[in-house]
């Protein structure tokens, strides 16, 4: 038998711009526009490029810091990071890693990947702070893919989809589906509804049953976070099923972190399912009758042992 020939590796630095590309050529149409309409807002515009990668025109540009804000479905700010970071850029005496901004129709720019520098800038007392500028201003809503600065945790980016979902179905969104590079997965958009409905809400215990059976829905975005706040009403009613199963275990004299993880697991019907997943409404609702058929008097405190791994998430 003939040895199976390896496919050809693509050539190396053969994508995109050169370096001298970069500069080469003048901007028209959003990214021409965008540079006249910030040094209209008082900024000033040091520099247009080419992005190296896929060419599309972008900026590099100081703007009034009074007129730069985060995306208003973005995570909190942590306090201590911001803290932190105020503290790194005073000593240094220098702003050394530029935002990302995209100018929003009301004339504001909005920072999908830079919130808790900007903060920090603003506590220092700047005037301006440094933006690479991008002429699209749906970029603001990529923003799970943009925003690297500081590892999200479920909580958050639950919180999130969820209010990037509600911002995008005020500007009359399409279909939920339609954003599921946004959105990143669709168990997100129903743990955020129950996130905003209890911030201290244990999502991590139930995130790996919902990424199994929640779906991206056909439906316009309004009518989608309308069924997105039944389904985070079906998944606070399991948790309050699981939280009573918990109790009777505790009140027979079991402690550990691990109980909610335990009965979840007791009761997931998933566990040795195979063939085609059930819908979500049908696994909440197994779920839902199974932890309320849990019988505590039949656990060993070996099989809690075993259930022992991460702490979970509770945001």
């Amino acid at each position: 038998m003939p040895p199976r020939k390896r496919k050809k590796a693509a050539d190396a630095f053969s994508r995109g711009l050169t370096a001298g590309e970069v500069a080469e050529g003048s901007p028209a149409g959003q990214a021409a526009a965008l540079a006249d309409a910030i040094r209209a807002d008082g900024g000033s515009v040091l520099v247009l490029f080419r992005d190296p990668l896929g060419g599309q025109w972008q900026l590099l540009a100081a703007l009034p810091i009074d007129q730069v804000e985060p995306t208003p479905f973005q995570r909190d700010i942590s306090e201590a990071h911001v803290r932190r970071l105020a503290g790194v850029i005073d000593a240094l005496g220098r702003f050394l890693d530029p935002i990302i901004a995209v100018r929003n129709a009301e004339g504001k720019y909005w920072t999908p990947n830079g919130s808790h520098r900007l903060s920090a800038m603003k506590r220092l007392g700047a005037r301006s702070i440094v933006a690479l500028v991008l002429a699209e201003p749906e970029l603001a809503y990529k923003i799970l893919a943009l925003n690297t600065e500081k590892a999200h945790n479920l909580r958050e980016k639950a919180l999130e989809v969820i209010r990037m979902a509600r911002d995008l179905a005020g500007r009359n969104g399409g279909p939920e589906k339609q954003y599921a590079l946004e959105f990143e997965e669709p168990a997100l958009l129903t743990l955020g509804v129950c996130y905003e409905r209890n911030g201290r809400f244990a999502g991590g215990a139930y995130h790996p049953v919902l990424k199994r059976v929640d779906e991206f829905l056909s439906d316009p975005l309004g009518k989608a976070l309308a069924i997105r706040e039944k389904r985070a009403e079906r998944v606070m009613e399991l948790e309050e099923t699981v939280a009573d199963a918990m109790k009777a275990l505790k009140d027979r004299g079991f402690e550990s972190p691990y109980l909610r993880a335990f009965v979840v697991a007791r009761i997931n019907p998933l566990r040795f399912h195979k063939g085609e997943t059930p819908s979500f409404d049908a696994t909440l609702e197994k779920m839902i009758a199974a932890g309320k058929k849990f019988r505590p008097d039949s656990v060993k405190a070996e099989q809690v042992a075993r259930a022992a791994g991460a702490p979970e998430e509770t945001g």
